[in-house]
């Protein structure tokens, strides 16, 4: 009988309408520890807030219209990440913001991973990342607003499949018309320093 603890998770699509605003936003339920439901829909909606108010900080004051939406990125194995756009554009500015963050659940405990907590203590995982990151900025012929200068122990990121998706926001490395940089690594390729029993280490099968 399948562990219903790594069964994928029901999520349902929640509207929020204010005037100028429609967001989209995602709810899970039917988990059998409540508190842990209550407690993963609350930090969602921590976060819907905190890209609302951080877009009207960074817009200049009129008619803001703002929109947001959500993906999906990874639900199984007791792991829930998703991503949470939000844009807003005031006229008559050139152009729009678009904010991007993400969310790493454990789903049996509620947990939030930050970066550092996918990983085994101790390990130098600012340094393999780093590494990785730069081979890539090479390989796709990305182009840089200035030097790489590496990584953040709260770095964004998500977890998609067998893979961890390390993002920059807009602007943070590279032009706007870029879009968000993203860099896919294979738990493979991080495999000896991962925590095995965290979100990257349960999607290696036999683990």
């Amino acid at each position: 009988m399948a562990d219903p603890t790594r069964l994928p998770v029901s999520v349902r699509t929640v509207p929020y309408r204010r005037m100028n605003m429609e967001i989209d936003y995602p709810q899970i339920s039917g988990l059998i520890n409540s508190r842990v439901e209550l407690s993963i829909n609350k930090n969602i909606i921590i976060q819907v807030d905190m890209l609302i108010r951080e877009q009207l900080n960074n817009q200049v004051p009129g008619n803001t219209e703002m929109s947001g939406s959500y993906e999906i990125k990874d639900n199984q194995r007791g792991i829930l990440s998703l991503t949470q756009y939000n844009y807003a554009y005031t006229p008559p500015a050139a152009h729009g913001l678009t904010l991007l963050k993400a969310l790493t659940f454990q789903i049996q405990s509620g947990r939030i991973y930050r970066l550092g907590e996918l990983f085994r203590p101790g390990s130098d995982y600012i340094t393999r990342l780093n590494g990785l990151i730069l081979a890539q900025i090479a390989e796709r012929d990305i182009p840089l607003l200035d030097e790489f200068k590496g990584i953040s122990t709260d770095q964004d990121y998500y977890i998609a499949d067998k893979s961890l998706v390390i993002f920059f926001q807009l602007y943070d490395l590279t032009p706007y018309v870029y879009g968000f940089p993203m860099f896919p690594i294979s738990v493979y390729a991080l495999q000896d320093i991962i925590l095995e029993e965290g979100p990257l280490g349960v999607m290696i099968p036999g683990v």
